[in-house]
């Protein structure tokens, strides 16, 4: 959220105007604010909030506690399967304390009922993952069941472990990030290349963290190897196409320590994003390509218009 505000207040460039749109996991909330011209802080901060007030209202949306799942679907969908092949594989279906609807809820309080209960018009992706299936579910394409857009982000939100399946009739779905945090080659099935490609990937950092845990360890390392497979399908189908990754610094890195879901670590990482991203941005190499794409070919494309 704060990358994009970011970006937003550099360029001036609105991010709903963007030709496609594909969110997973905290990106799949974004989008949802991106996609209803909400991307902002006022039902997150008040006035007279201090920091800890914030991450009580984060809490109280994210946090929806209900009765224990099912732990037969846990056996069926991650233990049983987890043993053939070890790995992420093993939490799927897992009972937690939370559940994800909360999340759609709190979409529903961002952009009103009406349009949660709806799919937004531009093209639009929001991923989660099947777990009877054993595939990604990429709501919003063709391929994918139809659904509305608060299911979609509870869907892609159910953090195993954290969160509960998130069930959309029989189907059980968890967060998307299990596979990608980023789901990037999804761009490609826009009708005609795309001249640039903003790809952030909060969960894909560059820089090996210092003292990193094991979990920090393995996603970083699923991240940056999926990321990394995506952009070169990226490049091979468009080689003209200009592809921006940005990934948190090291500071937000340690402000997102230990736990990344903690919502009283909120406010710090927003902040340290903000300033990473001020220095991120005036890179050479990523102010000249955001420059020539979201801000040059824009104010040409608005003489043009006159």
């Amino acid at each position: 959220m704060a990358a994009l505000m970011s970006i937003r207040a550099a360029t001036d460039w609105d991010p709903n105007r963007a030709d496609v749109v594909v969110g997973t996991s905290s990106g799949a909330f974004v989008t949802s604010l991106v996609r209803h011209d909400a991307l902002t802080l006022d039902s997150l901060v008040l006035p007279t909030d201090d920091r800890n007030d914030v991450a009580e209202r984060i809490r109280s949306h994210v946090y929806s506690k209900e009765p224990s799942g099912n732990v037969a679907e846990w056996f069926k969908y991650g233990l049983v399967p987890g043993v053939r092949r070890p790995g992420l594989t093993m939490f799927f279906g897992s009972p937690a304390r939370y559940a994800a609807g909360g999340i759609g809820a709190w979409v529903t309080t961002h952009i009103g009922a009406e349009a949660a209960s709806s799919w937004p018009v531009r093209p639009t992706a929001i991923v989660a993952y099947d777990i009877k299936e054993g595939t990604r579910a990429a709501f919003g394409t063709a391929q994918a069941r139809e659904v509305t857009i608060a299911e979609a982000v509870a869907a892609s939100s159910a953090v195993p472990l954290v969160f509960r399946p998130y069930a959309i009739g029989e189907d059980l779905y968890v967060d998307g990030g299990v596979t990608s945090g980023t789901h990037a080659d999804l761009v490609l099935g826009h009708v005609e290349p795309l001249d640039l490609v903003l790809v952030i990937a909060p969960m894909a950092a560059d820089v090996s963290r210092q003292r990193a845990r094991f979990h920090e360890k393995m996603f970083d390392r699923v991240g940056m190897r999926s990321l990394s497979q995506e952009v070169a399908m990226i490049k091979e189908a468009w080689p003209d196409c200009d592809v921006v990754v940005l990934s948190p610094s090291p500071s937000v890195q340690n402000a997102m320590r230990p736990n990344p879901l903690d919502a009283s670590r909120s406010v710090a990482t927003f902040s340290r994003t903000l300033i990473s991203m001020k220095r991120t941005l005036a890179r050479p190499d990523v102010w000249s390509r955001l420059d020539d794409h979201l801000v040059t070919k824009r104010i040409r494309s608005s003489a043009a218009a006159r």
